[in-house]
């Protein structure tokens, strides 16, 4: 099964670069994005559901509804702040900040054995080393001239990876109740709902074009999603990880062919020691 998780690198590196193309667009703006983006995946994934429906009676208990619910909420904030960095924002200079959404899967992992008393990961303080490291990464990639440079859109991306994370690590307390398909559906639904009542969107404002570019981003995603939960299902958290940590690869090759951005090897450079730095944590 590790071919699904390393097509879902790819798919990831693809996505993302096809999203800030979308997002470029100046009637495009990151709250009707993330309507569309959400109606688009919930509509596309609705004849899945006959052959992989999966509803155990268990996800109806009152803790695992609050957790879902969490799950929906953390997956509201992750979108409006990584998204509001992709629209104004390089995805070469983001894609540390990405970068270090699994250190924060297996540092929250870690803080929630303690507190739930759940071993998702094992206690290993260890990973506290490179996480230090892990952001002296991200500060060396953001100091130009002798003096820092982190703007807010960079901030936003590293929040939104925190909460990406936040949302990954407590799914796995429910997972089980659902198939990957049914789970992302759901998680997806509570998403566009919420997301729609918020920001009350005008369709009207997307071309045809673009909405063709938004359905195929939306394929994209679903395959992505589906890839991950599947591969945390088969290969354990840890294996779908480092598979899923080809993903900047691609981004930055994705970015490079298609978007004509330039990819600064400071960059490189952190991205490299970030990965680094998970593989340490992952394996140790």
């Amino acid at each position: 099964m590790y071919w699904l998780p390393v097509l879902g690198a790819v798919a990831l590196g693809g996505g993302t670069v096809l999203q800030k193309h979308v997002l470029k667009h100046k009637r495009v703006s990151t709250r009707l994005y993330q309507v569309a983006m959400f109606l688009v995946i919930v509509i596309i994934m609705l004849p899945l559901l006959y052959f992989f429906w999966k509803f155990d009676s268990g996800a109806l208990e009152f803790w695992n509804v609050v957790i879902f619910l969490a799950v929906i909420g953390f997956s509201v904030l992750a979108n409006v702040f990584a998204l509001y960095a992709m629209k104004w924002e390089k995805v070469e200079n983001l894609e540390p900040a990405k970068v270090l959404e699994p250190l924060f899967v297996i540092l929250l992992a870690i803080m929630f054995s303690y507190i739930f008393g759940t071993e998702l990961f094992a206690r290993n303080t260890k990973v506290i080393i490179p996480a230090f490291i892990a952001v002296g990464a991200l500060v060396f990639s953001h100091v130009k001239k002798h003096h820092f440079d982190m703007n807010k859109y960079f901030l936003a991306a590293i929040v939104g990876s925190f909460f990406y994370a936040s949302e990954l690590v407590i799914s796995m307390l429910v997972l089980d109740f659902y198939s990957p398909i049914s789970f992302y559906f759901l998680r997806s639904l509570g998403v566009f709902f919420i997301s729609f009542l918020i920001f009350r969107p005008h369709f009207s404002k997307l071309s045809r074009n673009v909405r063709w570019e938004i359905f195929f981003i939306g394929l994209i995603w679903v395959f992505y999603r589906v890839a991950v939960y599947y591969g945390y299902l088969s290969l354990g958290v840890i294996s779908t990880t480092l598979v899923f940590m080809l993903g900047p690869i691609f981004v930055y090759a994705f970015a490079y062919k298609f978007l004509r951005e330039k990819i600064h090897w400071r960059n490189l450079v952190a991205s490299m020691i970030i990965v680094a730095c998970v593989l340490y944590a992952v394996l140790t």
